[in-house]
């Protein structure tokens, strides 16, 4: 697809059903908000958990044989065992087009110095004398990470788990795809490849929610080495049923984020050049039928600008009958605000994936912005930028999710141990106050512990 910035959009390429939010005029509150902004329907989230569920509940029970009922049913695959060899994985990094081979490797180094600055340094605090407190982080044991299949290729997934728990130490890690029927039933060579790249060698051709749940509880075998063992913590993003299978196994794993079906918002003024926005919205639409792409802004002349554009490029793209879905559907739209003001409002309350400034003094706005997976500032920082090469990562929480959660990282795989050592005369300094606030909360035991060491 050629886009040109500065040209107007023709006229005749039908018109895209780019449904219109129009918030001008309305003093809504926090609640309000969120309850404005476009979202995909609830039904099919409640729809996802019944199937996800029992989908948990077969892979717990019947363990491979569940997993390859499901290879077959959702992936079109007979499957004996769904661990890949390393031939295969050697095999895929030899046959590697050079050039993908070349962009996937200045991607794994971006990330790599983006990710090892994140490690945050263990804390020792002396709160007096022989009285030390302190914090050391310490990685997971192991980790399973998702990688998603279906419409798309994802070997930049595979770069935005992995890199990360190494940077944190993760002595043990997994991966999981989903088989392929074009690839005898493995995962996308080029996932395997990078893969191979970063010397990851345990990899599953398992998809969707079954990988969450093999991950989350494992998957005994009579032989020892084709068990799969459980994991600490599963990361990745996914479609709905991948992060409804988070979001029920969290609690028994760690999780990232729910990391659903992507979305892109972009906060624009007067200032924006209707194509470039027109062209991001698409670049995430693309993804899936059900990807979210919203435009919010005070200027009703650039919104219907974009909507021009959107019919145009919509048309131009290899994805074209998918982006239309995708922009068409109640999770996409423009949202019309009365100023600035109320755009960054609407921002916080909608809490994207991906959120892009394109305003005038963009790094001011960002700057105000409380609640987003990643804020991608000004023209040159498309979200495309993160999604490969920026050095940021692309594993981010979807669905609002971003106000409470952050984008996968370091510390994701890291936990915060706190060590406490105090000396005689230290413990002895504070133990009336222990023995005090024991009594005030009735539990007199607790200062009888303490006391107990100066009788």
């Amino acid at each position: 697809m050629t886009i040109s910035p500065d040209s107007p959009a023709q006229t005749t390429a039908p018109a895209i059903d780019y449904r219109t939010i129009d918030l001008r005029g309305q003093r809504l509150s926090l609640a309000g908000l969120r309850s404005a902004v476009p979202r995909a329907r609830h039904q099919a989230m409640a729809d996802a958990e019944q199937k996800v569920t029992d989908i948990i509940t077969a892979v717990r029970s019947r363990g491979f044989a569940a997993l390859s009922e499901f290879a077959k049913t959702f992936d079109g695959v007979e499957q004996e065992h769904p661990r890949v060899s390393g031939a295969a994985l050697r095999a895929a990094l030899e046959e590697l087009d050079p050039a993908v081979r070349a962009a996937l490797e200045e991607s794994i180094s971006r990330a790599r110095k983006f990710a090892d600055s994140q490690r945050p340094a263990n804390v020792d605090v002396e709160l007096g004398e022989g009285a030390v407190v302190s914090q050391n982080w310490v990685p997971v044991g192991r980790v399973g990470l998702y990688v998603p299949g279906g419409l798309a290729v994802y070997p930049s997934s595979v770069i935005m788990n992995v890199v990360p728990a190494l940077a944190a130490g993760v002595a043990s890690i997994a991966l999981a795809s989903p088989p392929q029927k074009d690839f005898g039933g493995l995962p996308h060579p080029t996932i395997l490849a990078a893969a191979a790249l970063l010397g990851i060698d345990e990899v599953y051709a398992i998809g969707g929610a079954q990988a969450i749940a093999a991950f989350a509880y494992g998957v005994p075998s009579d032989n020892a080495e084709a068990a799969l063992d459980p994991v600490d913590v599963v990361t990745g993003p996914g479609n709905i049923f991948v992060a409804t299978a988070k979001r029920l196994v969290k609690g028994v794993v760690g999780i990232d984020s729910e990391a659903g079906t992507t979305e892109i918002a972009i906060l624009a003024d007067s200032s924006a050049r209707p194509s470039l926005v027109a062209a991001d919205l698409i670049s995430q639409a693309e993804h899936d039928p059900k990807a979210a792409s919203v435009l919010i802004t005070d200027s009703e002349d650039l919104a219907e600008a974009v909507r021009a554009e959107l019919a145009v490029q919509a048309g131009l793209t290899k994805h074209s009958a998918r982006v239309r879905e995708a922009l068409s559907g109640p999770q996409s739209g423009v949202v019309l605000v009365d100023n600035l003001e109320q755009g960054i409002a609407a921002c916080d309350a909608y809490a994207a994936e991906h959120l892009e400034i394109m305003t005038a003094d963009a790094p001011v706005v960002a700057a105000r912005i409380r609640n987003a997976g990643a804020i991608f500032v000004g023209d040159y920082s498309p979200v495309s930028l993160g999604d490969y090469c920026a050095g940021s990562n692309h594993v981010l929480p979807t669905s609002g999710t971003a106000a409470f959660s952050s984008g996968l990282n370091v510390t994701t795989f890291l936990r915060a141990i706190q060590v406490v050592n105090y000396s005689k005369p230290a413990l002895e300094k504070v133990s009336g106050y222990i023995v005090s606030l024991a009594g005030a909360e009735d539990l007199p035991a607790h200062g009888e512990a303490v006391t107990a060491r100066f009788a």
